[in-house]
């Protein structure tokens, strides 16, 4: 080869790779090899393209002190690269340090949250202020995410916003407290935070206030005992009228200020509404195999002790009770509920009734005496031969519902409802059992279902689902499966490295006899 030829594939050479690394801007390949792909965008969200007419610019802020000491931030990265990449152009990613781009009054005008960590710098330990939040800017329209820290959410975070700022559509959700003695602003804090940091703007209805026809969905959080026919009047014209709704009501009141005495809820009439509507909420508890744990004080002789007992009346809904074939419960990830009541269905025609979530197979109810005392737990299995079997705990239905009072005109409009036989699950109660990302990430699919952005669920838990040590609910299964456990860990795998140890030394062995053999 001659000095010339050489010179030319060189320079050939050159230009092969500023070509490959220009197009590598362009084009993006990733082998994700996760369960879920939770490492790779859905198809619903590389189609966002499709939808948007100019340029959406997605900017993260992240402090490079934190890109730096943790993992993170540079998978979040590679997502929005992500997105870049296959919206032909329409998405610019951006990636900024605040403190760099002397950014920080802005930053944090937008209402990006600073948030402190620890910083290991030349042997020294100091806490360090940092940032890590993404701002969708989308004509003179912008959303924002405040904190990001992981990949669980972030895709559906990411579409649901892109989408609500190229349709001009603000994220709305109305909610009526229907319990007297409950408030927004303390029973119901953690569902309000999820809804805020999902991009909902969270409307406060009064029980009787008209609900505005813009509004696409509402959540009616109890009220069997409190709403009066005004209220529930001004709920049917918006079912009516089209609006979707979430109920999650009680058939059982259970005094949790008190002493846990349980009676039927008088109902004013919302329970007869929404039997009116198709589903009929039964006045009893349900419990079950599968539940949670509860701890209480007990006396013991002169003193108290705390005891930690499992409560069949706080039912732990396992992920195979879910409908698949539902958005809302499609890779359902369990919910816990608190003194639930089964539900029964009875469309009306021109409505669809499907289940959501049941118990397992080995529930039973309390339909007379309702005992929640968990000291008194050999009287919960008083009516358990006679109810036996398997119950409904939540149902959606979808179509034109029937009025449930005069005055309204007969043009129904499609409308959507979820019901649950529960009231707490949405409240307080969740950090007890500690199911608040079980339970809220079913209150945000429900939002979503209720909004009618069906494909925008199917983006939520595409991570590996929470997986718990109590699912084995039948005991001779659950002794089964540990004494496996156990034969595995503490007999059969010793008894493998000790023989593959033998079979080594045995060929270690006889290759040495071997050598020494006279050739």
């Amino acid at each position: 080869m001659t000095r010339k030829e050489s010179r030319v594939i060189f320079v050939l050479s050159l230009a092969a790779f500023a070509l490959a690394f220009l197009l590598s801007t362009r084009l993006w390949a990733r082998f994700d090899l996760t369960k879920n792909k939770a490492y790779t965008i859905s198809n619903v969200s590389r189609s966002l393209y499709r939808e948007i007419s100019d340029q959406v610019t997605v900017t993260y802020f992240v402090s490079d002190k934190l890109r730096l000491s943790h993992p993170a931030p540079g998978e979040i990265a590679d997502l929005l690269r992500e997105y870049a990449a296959h919206s032909r152009g329409k998405i610019r990613f951006v990636q900024k340090d605040p403190a760099k781009a002397q950014l920080l009054q802005k930053v944090e005008s937008l209402g990006l949250a600073p948030w402190p960590i620890q910083v290991a710098e030349k042997n020294e330990t100091t806490l360090a202020t940092v940032y890590s939040g993404i701002l969708i800017e989308y004509l003179d329209r912008e959303e924002v995410i405040p904190i990001v820290f992981s990949l669980d959410t972030l895709e559906y975070d990411l579409s649901a916003r892109i989408r609500s700022l190229i349709r001009n559509r603000e994220r709305e959700l109305a909610v009526i407290v229907g319990d007297g003695h409950k408030q927004w602003a303390s029973e119901y804090a953690l569902l309000n935070r999820e809804l805020v940091l999902g991009g909902f703007k969270v409307r406060l209805i009064n029980p009787g206030e008209d609900i505005p026809a813009s509004i696409p969905a509402l959540f009616v959080l109890g009220g069997a005992a409190y709403l009066d026919e005004q209220a529930l009047f001004t709920i049917d014209s918006f079912i009516q009228g089209g609006g979707n709704a979430l109920f999650a009501v009680d058939g059982i009141m259970v005094d949790t200020r008190g002493n846990l005495e349980a009676r039927p809820v008088e109902d004013k009439g919302l329970l007869a509404m929404l039997a009116n509507y198709g589903v009929a909420l039964q006045r009893a508890l349900a419990l079950d195999t599968s539940a949670l744990n509860v701890t209480f004080q007990s006396q013991s002789g002169s003193g108290t002790m705390l005891r930690s007992v499992r409560y069949p009346l706080w039912i732990g809904v396992r992920e195979d009770a879910g409908n698949p074939e539902h958005p809302v419960s499609a890779r359902f990830r369990g919910l816990d509920l608190y003194w639930a009541s089964p539900l029964e269905l009875f469309p009306p025609p021109g409505v669809e009734a499907e289940v959501l979530f049941t118990t397992t197979n080995q529930a039973w109810l309390q339909t007379d005496s309702f005992i929640t005392n968990p000291n008194l737990t050999s009287r919960f299995v008083d009516e358990r031969e006679a109810t036996l079997g398997t119950k409904i705990l939540g149902a959606a239905l979808r179509g034109r519902f029937p009025a449930a009072f005069d005055g309204h005109n007969n043009q129904a409009k499609d409308a959507r409802l979820i019901v649950v036989g529960d009231t707490d699950f949405a409240g307080s109660l969740m950090q007890v059992s500690r199911g608040e990302e079980r339970n809220l990430d079913f209150l945000m699919r429900a939002t979503e279902w209720l909004s009618s952005d069906d494909d925008i669920i199917s983006i939520r838990g595409r991570a590996d689902r929470e997986r718990r040590l109590d699912r084995i609910t039948d005991s001779e299964k659950r002794n089964a499966v540990m004494g496996f456990s156990r034969f595995i860990n503490t007999i059969l795998i010793p008894l493998v490295i000790i023989a593959t140890a033998l079979v080594v030394l045995a060929r270690r062995k006889k290759k040495t006899i071997k050598s020494k053999e006279p050739q």
